[in-house]
C-alpha cells in the first residue's frame, strides 16, 4: 500500500478513472448520460480536474432542461482525502446516506471516486487472507511440508474441485458479486501437479461459469514437495475433475430449508 503501513487508505481501493460532467453542460444532457448508463446515477462536476459539486438524477427531476448544470448541482460536497483511513470514509458513506464520495487532494483536484461498493470489497479483500493463513497452517501441521503463498490470476479450467454441490440459492449471490466486481479471491493450493486444488470459492467458480468467464483472482498456497493431500483424494474419489462436475442443488433441498421445514412440521 502507498501509505507505508497496513492500515487500508482510501487511495488503495477508491476508482481512478472518474467519469465527470461541466458546470455548464445542461440537464438534459446530464440526464441522457444516467438514463443511458447502467453504471452511474450522479456525477462530479468539474471544472477542468478541480471538483466543484455534485450531481445526481434527483437534482435533475424538476429542472428545466436547457438549465446548467451548476444552477442545480451540489456544491455542499462531502469529499474523502486519498490518505483517508477507509474505516473512516465507510462511516461517512454510511452516515451521510450517500453511495460514492469524490476524492480530492490538497489543491482540491479530482483524483478518484469511493463508492460503498469499493467499502465491501476492501472488507472481503482483507477477511480472505486469513483463511489462507488457518489452511496453510493446517497443511503444514498434518503433512509436514513448507508451504508459501502468492496472490495470482488462475485459469478455471486449471482447477479441480474438492466439493461436489453447490446451492442455488447462493449460487445467485455469487453471480451478483461478481457481475459488480465484489467477488472474494480463490483459495486453491499448488502442489506440484498440472492442476490445481479449489479449497474455497466452489460458489463462485460456478457462478463464473454461468457467467462466462474464464480467469478469476486467487490465493495460491505453494506446497514445496508433492504429496498426497486429503482434499485431492476426496474429489478423486467423488469423481471430480473440473467445474463442469459441481452439480446444482436447488432451494428445497438447502439442509437449512429442510430443517426448518421440519422444525415446522414438529410444532
Amino acid at each position: 500500500m502507498d501509505s507505508g503501513d497496513a492500515t487500508p487508505r482510501v487511495g488503495d481501493y477508491m476508482t481512478r478513472d472518474v467519469a465527470t460532467v461541466s458546470p455548464d453542460d445542461t440537464v438534459r444532457t446530464v440526464a441522457r448520460r444516467i438514463a443511458e448508463s447502467e453504471t452511474y446515477s450522479g456525477f462530479p462536476v468539474c471544472d477542468g480536474r478541480r471538483c466543484e459539486g455534485f450531481v445526481t438524477a434527483r437534482d435533475l427531476l424538476l429542472a428545466e432542461d436547457d438549465a446548467a448544470v451548476f444552477t442545480v448541482m451540489t456544491t455542499d460536497l462531502v469529499v474523502a482525502h486519498p490518505e483517508m483511513n477507509l474505516d473512516d470514509a465507510a462511516r461517512v458513506i454510511l452516515r451521510s446516506g450517500t453511495q460514492k464520495l469524490p476524492v480530492v487532494d490538497d489543491a482540491g483536484t479530482l483524483v478518484g471516486i469511493i463508492s460503498n461498493g469499493d467499502v465491501i470489497r476492501s472488507q472481503i479483500e482483507r477477511a480472505t487472507p486469513e483463511k489462507v493463513g488457518n489452511l496453510s497452517r493446517t497443511l503444514e501441521g498434518i503433512h509436514d511440508v513448507t508451504v508459501s503463498e502468492e496472490r495470482r490470476t488462475v485459469a478455471l479450467a486449471d482447477l479441480t474441485p474438492t466439493q461436489s454441490k453447490v446451492y442455488a440459492d447462493e449460487l445467485e449471490g455469487r453471480s451478483y458479486e461478481l457481475e459488480r466486481g465484489l467477488a472474494e479471491p480463490l483459495v486453491v493450493i499448488d502442489n506440484g501437479s498440472e492442476r490445481l486444488l479449489l479449497a474455497d470459492g466452489h460458489h463462485r467458480v460456478k457462478a463464473a461459469e454461468g457467467l462466462g468467464v474464464e480467469t478469476m483472482d486467487a490465493y495460491v498456497i505453494l506446497v514445496d514437495e508433492s504429496v498426497e493431500l486429503g482434499m485431492a483424494e476426496t474429489a478423486r474419489k467423488e469423481g471430480l475433475s473440473s467445474i463442469a462436475d459441481i452439480s446444482v442443488v436447488d432451494y428445497a433441498h438447502h439442509p437449512l430449508v429442510e430443517t426448518i421445514s421440519r422444525l415446522d412440521e414438529s410444532g
